[in-house]
C-alpha cells in the first residue's frame, strides 16, 4: 500500500530525545550569541557617544580656565593706569574670545555626545522580558 510508512530502524524514541535535546542547545547557544552581538553593539555606541561627550567636557574645562585667566587679566588691566598696555587689543579680551570659542566648540561636541546618548535604544530581549514578567 502506498500510505504505509516506513521508519528507519535507527530512530527510536531515544534517538528522537537526543535530537530534540540537541536542537534545543544549538537554539540556546544561538540565542545567547544574539544576545551578546546585540550587547556589544549597544555598549559601542554607548562608548562611541562617552567618547564624544567627553571632548565636550574637555573643551568646556579648558573654557573655564581660560575664562580665570580673562578674569585675572581684567583685574590687572583695571588696575593699571591708562596708556600702560601699548596693544589695541587687550589681554583679557583675547583671553575671552578663546574662552568664547572653546566653550563654543564644547558645548556642541557636548550636545552632539547627549544626542547620541538619547538616540541609543535600549537592547531589548523578548525573551528576558518574559521571564522578567513571571518573577514576582
Amino acid at each position: 500500500m502506498l500510505t504505509d510508512i516506513e521508519y528507519p530502524p535507527e530512530q527510536t524514541a531515544a534517538s528522537l530525545v537526543s535530537g530534540i535535546l540537541g536542537d534545543l542547545q544549538h537554539l540556546v547557544d544561538q540565542q545567547f550569541q544574539l544576545t551578546r552581538r546585540e550587547i556589544e553593539v549597544e555598549l559601542r555606541q554607548r562608548a562611541e557617544a562617552t567618547a564624544v561627550f567627553g571632548v565636550g567636557v574637555g573643551f568646556l574645562f579648558l573654557a573655564a580656565i581660560s575664562l580665570c585667566l580673562t578674569f585675572s587679566q581684567l583685574l590687572h588691566w583695571v588696575a593699571s593706569p591708562t596708556g600702560t598696555d601699548p596693544a589695541w587689543f587687550p589681554l583679557w579680551a583675547c583671553h575671552a574670545v578663546v574662552a568664547a570659542v572653546l566653550a563654543v566648540i564644547g558645548g556642541l561636541f557636548a550636545v552632539v555626545g547627549r544626542t547620541k546618548f538619547k538616540s541609543i535604544v535600549p537592547f531589548h530581549n523578548p525573551i528576558t522580558e518574559i521571564l522578567q514578567e513571571r518573577l514576582p
